[in-house]
């Protein structure tokens, strides 16, 4: 096989691979100045605890993907600075974002995680690069279970059109 044996860590990334694992990180930097502010806009303690452990995966992603791509002399994107901590009240209700609206983002962004991890698995041809995203995507998927569950004891989901009586065949 060459070049494309032994130890994956010694192989070289392809640019897909180095593209997925740079634009993971800059997209898991985006999430925790994003989550960060949604912490300052959450009233509800479950939303809270969700948030935080979305904010530890993404610091942890980061981390990671930071430090795969600096091994294979490549820069990854710059942090972005840490939000400051404001108290809910503080916040004008015209301007704050509500836990609902903040539920749907993250049960969203949850779900655009699962298909970019799956992508990025079934590019790689290194072998660690694509068990570092299922273990990735098995995280998500248990974070968006939780989400999921939240969101329907909360009332905050909003199911599509359900089919509840079938139009009788001709």
């Amino acid at each position: 096989m060459g070049i494309l044996s032994g130890n994956p860590k010694n192989e070289p990334m392809h640019y897909g691979e180095i593209f997925s694992v740079w634009t993971a990180s800059t997209l898991a930097k985006g999430m925790v100045s994003c989550y960060e502010a949604y912490l300052n806009h959450a009233g509800d303690k479950d939303l809270k605890k969700i948030l935080h452990d979305l904010l530890d995966q993404a610091k942890l992603e980061i981390k990671e993907c930071d430090e795969l791509l600096t091994d294979n002399g490549i820069t990854p994107a710059p942090a972005l600075p840490e939000r400051p901590s404001v108290k809910l009240e503080d916040i004008p209700a015209g301007a704050r974002f509500t836990d609902p609206e903040i539920a749907v983002k993250i049960a969203a962004d949850t779900s655009l995680g699962l298909v970019a991890c799956s992508q990025i698995m079934g590019q790689s041809i290194r072998e660690d690069i694509g068990a570092l995203f299922a273990k990735y995507h098995l995280t998500m998927t248990a974070l968006g279970v939780r989400i999921l569950q939240m969101n329907k004891e909360k009332g905050w989901l909003i199911p599509p059109p359900l089919q509840i009586k079938r139009p009788e065949g001709e």
